[in-house]
């Protein structure tokens, strides 16, 4: 009788453990899809795994003319978009996948902002996509367009390579227009939004030739951007007044830039916008509901941002920043956070200082910086290696100090004579006082602690040169 119900028992686990077996094997079977037709079905499904067999497929504006891509959601404006991903727990592998997408797409829905990829789903997974627009710099949307939206919750786009082309103007930079007011009517595309509820940005390389921001955060809990690499274009503003009499778009203008007066020489500018930004308004979608708020608690690590207006730019964020392990490279600015922590960062000053304030009101910005050396061209216009304004932060620079003999400096409160801020302009991003803050200055760059600066302790190995009160930085050079 023992023997018959231990026989009985191992057949009863048995028969379970292969009904558990079936079951799994069915929640997580491998469809293979052939075309992005075959793939669309999917979009809307929980809990499967999609593979796209490799190869290059293409989206074209007969494809939309076709009526193959009418998805579209309504926040402030009616998007449309071309791949929508709805559902829920689902994993698409696209590696070695190509999706190559006509710049005329973004004109051929008319006067509609264009998503090419968004995510209002949650826990899902997209892998190894290579996301290319196929076409002029110059071809621009309609209104606007962006590559990749990433909305709902704890989702995860890895291993991207997407190249963003497709603006109007480009090559200027946000010199005649960005937002609201503007000089230029503009027409801009981003390259990827992260909003929604704690998603991950992991992984992925942005080759950036538009005048919209790369990678940006708009109503975004707990985002994390994570081991991407971001490149963008410069341009000098001489480059840009050489214009003139070719009848260009800023030679139409007369080089009149959106500040109120003339563009002037000696700058360099991206022709972008931001590397990594976060905003502190937008709206997203989270289960079907609509959410206004703005970006709380972003954390950025080991990504890397060249040729663009800013690296590392999270200061309109709230709650807990944090920026590790990451290299800024030939940006006009590289790391603002208004408060929060930067560890373990560089940034190269050939065009702009490693770390500017954002505004007077910043507040405990702790910071640790290498200064990085660079094959190329010194065209730094504001002459700052770094500019601090506020309060309580503790500071500390690092490494080479290539550019001291260009006469870049750290400077401490006062004006900072940045492209965007001269003749009286903006006056509430300039011209601040800074109070009460350590900096720790172990490069031979000169400190100017200007007459806004008072309580600046710590110490410096380049000279200091001190127009403020009560500060009592230590000079220890030589």
């Amino acid at each position: 009788m023992i023997k018959q119900k231990n026989s009985f028992s191992t057949f009863l686990k048995l028969l379970l453990f292969g009904l558990f077996l079936t079951a799994n094997s069915t929640l997580y079977a491998q469809t293979v899809v052939s075309s992005l037709n075959e793939l669309m079905p999917f979009l809307d499904d929980d809990h499967v795994v999609v593979k796209m067999k490799p190869g290059i497929y293409t989206i074209t504006s007969e494809d939309v003319k076709k009526g193959l891509y009418k998805k579209e959601l309504k926040l402030k404006k009616i998007s449309k978009i071309l791949l929508l991903f709805e559902g829920n727990n689902s994993t698409y592998d696209f590696t070695g996948v190509t999706i190559k997408i006509d710049t005329k797409v973004h004109q051929s829905f008319g006067n509609f902002q264009v998503h090419e990829l968004q995510i209002i789903g949650n826990n899902n997974v997209l892998k190894n996509l290579t996301l290319v627009d196929e076409g002029s710099v110059y071809d621009a949307p309609t209104l606007r367009a962006t590559n990749i939206v990433m909305d709902g919750s704890h989702n995860k786009i890895e291993g991207f390579t997407v190249t963003t082309k497709g603006s109007f103007p480009y090559g200027y930079g946000d010199a005649f227009g960005k937002g609201g007011k503007s000089i230029i009517r503009h027409r801009k595309h981003s390259a990827c939004l992260v909003r929604g509820e704690s998603n991950h940005l992991k992984n992925s390389t942005f080759f950036h030739k538009s005048y919209g921001h790369c990678i940006f955060m708009q109503g975004a809990n707990n985002p994390l951007i994570e081991g991407c690499y971001v490149q963008g274009e410069v341009r000098k503003t001489d480059d840009m007044l050489a214009e003139a009499g070719t009848g260009s778009p800023a030679d139409k203008v007369d080089f009149m830039t959106v500040w109120g007066y003339k563009l002037p020489a000696g700058y360099m500018m991206s022709k972008g916008e931001a590397g990594i930004r976060a905003y502190d308004g937008g709206e997203t979608i989270i289960d079907g509901k609509t959410y206004k708020r703005g970006t709380s608690n972003p954390t950025v690590k080991n990504c890397v941002v060249k040729n663009m207006r800013t690296g590392v730019t999270v200061a309109h964020a709230t709650g807990k920043k944090y920026v590790e392990n990451c290299t800024s490279l030939g940006n006009e600015n590289g790391f603002s956070l208004g408060s929060g922590e930067v560890v373990n960062c560089r940034a190269d000053v050939i065009y702009g200082p490693a770390y500017a304030s954002t505004y007077e009101r910043d507040v405990a910005y702790n910071a640790d910086i290498t200064i990085l050396s660079s094959t190329e061209e010194y065209y730094n216009g504001s002459g700052n290696v770094a500019y601090i304004g506020g309060s309580g932060h503790k500071i500390i620079f690092r490494g080479s100090n290539q550019g001291v003999e260009q006469g870049l400096q750290i400077k401490v409160g006062g004006d900072k004579n940045n492209i965007r801020l001269l003749h009286g302009n903006l006056p509430n991003q300039n011209d601040f006082k800074g109070l009460d803050f350590e900096l720790i200055n172990l490069t031979n760059f000169p400190v100017f602690l200007s007459d806004k600066s008072s309580g600046i302790s710590g110490e410096s190995l380049g000279k200091i040169s001190n127009s403020g009160t009560n500060n009592v930085l230590e000079f220890i050079g030589e």
